[in-house]
């Protein structure tokens, strides 16, 4: 069982191979599919008038701001325009996928972020209104469940209910790997632009998970991102975590086999 998260960098230029590669490693022992997407909504919201607004945390990691309009696009565009093209993608391969978003069977559960903590346009620190940003509380799995069990591939939008009903946004790369944890996967993968994490103009193999903490300073925001969830992927039970390229051929089988990738394992 895997749980393989589609970057939204590389969700529209995927290798060819990918789809078939992915029919496989769902037939051979089950998988979940989370995207990301947010240059689709950034797209969207400027059509629409409502310009996308960027935050920065003093950690220097770069996120949305999602207002009460923006989360209704982002709903709109993640868990309709994007997780629809995703799915329709895959059932062309023969991948016998169906999508939903974490609002479906309260599937993930989110609590909304009272406050952020932002560097402003001076560079220095503030506190602002949350907005419609949530952090993962719960997953649910009965519904992934239920349709690991029937034979489809979960297709999963990172839209979550909040404990008041509201849709939150949530970062896509904790979302999987809170969804590796509850559906048991043995694997966590991270599919992205690049192969995994560069320092010292090199790709790093494969590491434990004490070393990817102490290279967290070191490394670019983005990607930090994602050894942010690599780790809690750990934490929750996955037996280890990839960051590999989409772009490669085979790119499901290449990760798995530990070719050109960066793997963390507890």
């Amino acid at each position: 069982m895997i749980t393989i998260k589609i970057g939204g960098s590389v969700a529209g230029s995927l290798h060819e191979s990918a789809v078939p590669d992915i029919r496989r490693a769902a037939e051979s022992g089950g998988a979940v599919i989370v995207h990301g997407g947010g240059r689709d909504v950034t797209e969207v919201s400027s059509r629409m008038g409502h310009e996308a607004r960027f935050i920065t945390s003093p950690s220097g990691v770069r996120s949305r701001y999602t207002d009460l309009e923006t989360a209704g696009i982002f709903t709109m565009v993640m868990a309709g325009r994007v997780n629809k093209a995703i799915v329709r993608s895959l059932r062309a391969g023969g991948v016998n996928a169906v999508g939903v978003c974490g609002i479906d069977g309260g599937l993930i559960m989110a609590e909304r972020k009272k406050r952020l903590l932002i560097v402003n346009e001076r560079g220095r620190k503030q506190a602002i209104d949350g907005g419609y940003t949530g952090r993962v509380s719960r997953v649910e799995p009965r519904l992934a469940d239920a349709l690991l069990g029937a034979g489809f591939v979960p297709v999963i939008a990172p839209v979550a209910l909040g404990e008041g009903g509201e849709a939150l946004n949530i970062d896509g790369d904790r979302a999987a790997a809170a969804m590796a944890g509850a559906t048991r996967s043995d694997r966590a993968i991270f599919v992205t632009d690049v192969d995994g994490i560069s320092m010292d103009g090199g790709l790093v193999g494969e590491i434990g998970a004490g070393e990817a903490r102490q290279m967290r300073p070191r490394i670019g925001a983005g990607m930090e991102k994602k050894v942010i969830a690599a780790l809690e992927a750990l934490e929750a039970g996955v037996g280890e975590a990839i960051i590999a390229s989409g772009r490669r051929e085979n790119p499901i089988s290449a990760a798995m086999a530990h070719e050109r990738c960066t793997v963390i394992r507890p």
